[in-house]
């Protein structure tokens, strides 16, 4: 059983520690060779911790703790076999996605208002915008603008949250985010 020690390379003249800012893979992984297996935060720069060899991963440091240079952060197990069907889930990631794009480019067809004449009933793109995100349609509103446009200002108001300003769905928690060191 051979087992490597992964310790943290230094990035640059005088810098001495840098924090874990991700792991890319999980504890008990398969982990390929100068596969990337987390990412370091310096005081310079962000750099991706490349593994040396391939085997099994057992992470010795958390997310978001500051090592110094040199120390181990990881062991790889080197006698380790390679698990079966380990590439099938990512083939089989951007076939889930391509069918999304397809269907976001069909509704704007859907949209399309039929109309007596030419700009009846057709709103601008801004009114087109604030309809769309409150999901109403174009023959909900009535134009005010030019042959019957539908103007922004008309849809504003057909939108009763728009229209008045004391609106207090709204809510302002405060979160605090820890700042990486770059």
């Amino acid at each position: 059983m051979s087992i490597l020690e992964m310790k943290v390379p230094s990035p640059g003249e005088s810098i001495t520690e840098v924090e874990i800012a991700t792991w890319l893979v999980k504890d008990g992984d398969y982990v390929e060779k100068d596969q990337p297996i987390a990412e370091v935060d310096s005081d310079k720069a962000t750099l991706e911790l490349p593994a040396e060899e391939s085997g099994i991963i057992t992470l010795k440091a958390e997310e978001g703790d500051v090592v110094q240079v040199g120390q181990v952060v990881c062991l790889i197990d080197m006698s380790a076999a390679k698990p079966e069907g380990s590439a099938a889930p990512v083939a089989e990631a951007p076939k889930a996605e391509a069918p999304k794009v397809e269907e976001k480019k069909e509704e704007p067809n859907k949209e399309a208002p039929v109309a007596a004449t030419y700009a009846s009933n057709t709103p601008s793109p801004a009114a087109k915008k604030i309809l769309d995100e409150k999901g109403m349609e174009p023959a909900q509103v009535q134009g005010t603008g030019r042959d019957g446009r539908i103007t922004k200002d008309d849809a504003v108001k057909a939108v009763p949250a728009m229209g008045s300003a004391s609106s207090t769905n709204g809510s302002r928690a405060q979160t605090t985010t820890k700042l990486s060191v770059l």
